[in-house]
């Protein structure tokens, strides 16, 4: 394949995603739309949106594939000192909008905007009235100072993107994250690319062809609501 497939938007039906370009980064498919139905169904089979407001949507699935194992959790011991003092208060799909917003808001060290734009800030609001997208909030003083946001399907957690307003402030809403999901019997955290913030946190890289095997193990159990308080540490 020399060139991505383009979806009709009406009639959205993904390829395979061994299809997918190697170089950029896995790029699959071009077009399509953001609607409920189109986004789950691309999460379970391994592909996720990821474009700017002067691109059309692009769907992509890297190989190798960045994931978590839950019960691989890196947590040094700065970290742990941060868990422990209690500075922060955690809670769990109290604020997702404010959550993806602050996401989607410019950072000092990325110069090339923001890849979340008000069409997915919308589509995914609509997956968290439906019971999909989930967002755990970190607060301080009555502030909201971190957090991510992401899909349950299954028993897999996709993550899409954390922000941070305060130091360790998202490692500390992803440490609960998992310690949550950990006690619903999740079995991976999709990282989607690696990076040395998620490497700290104990992600590693898995080929392509076994992250679609764990999809298909565990991606076709009945959906788990991660709605609930996050237990204190």
């Amino acid at each position: 394949m020399d060139i991505p497939v383009w979806l009709d938007p009406h009639n959205c039906q993904f390829p395979d995603n061994r299809l997918a370009l190697q170089e950029p980064n896995g790029l699959l498919a071009v077009g399509g739309s953001l609607d409920s139905d189109t986004l789950l169904r691309a999460y379970r089979q391994g592909i996720f949106p990821w474009y700017s407001d002067d691109q059309p949507l692009l769907w992509w699935s890297p190989d190798p594939r960045a994931v978590l194992f839950p019960d691989q959790l890196r947590i040094s011991r700065s970290l742990r000192k941060t868990l422990n003092s209690q500075r922060f208060n955690v809670t769990i799909d109290q604020a997702f909008d404010r959550v993806i917003r602050a996401c989607a808001a410019p950072r000092a060290e990325d110069n090339n905007g923001t890849w979340i734009t008000h069409a997915m800030i919308a589509a995914y609001n609509q997956l968290h009235q439906l019971g999909h997208a989930h967002s755990v909030e970190v607060w301080q003083d009555d502030q909201l100072v971190g957090g991510l946001y992401g899909l349950a399907l299954g028993r897999v957690f996709f993550g899409e993107s954390m922000f941070h307003r305060q130091r360790d402030a998202s490692k500390v809403g992803f440490a609960h994250l998992v310690e949550h999901i950990i006690a619903l019997n999740f079995q991976l955290i999709d990282c989607q690319q690696a990076t040395s913030h998620l490497e700290s946190l104990g992600a590693t890289t898995i080929p392509r062809h076994h992250f679609n095997e764990l999809l298909q193990r565990y991606c076709d159990t009945d959906d788990i609501s991660t709605n609930q308080q996050t237990p204190a540490p």
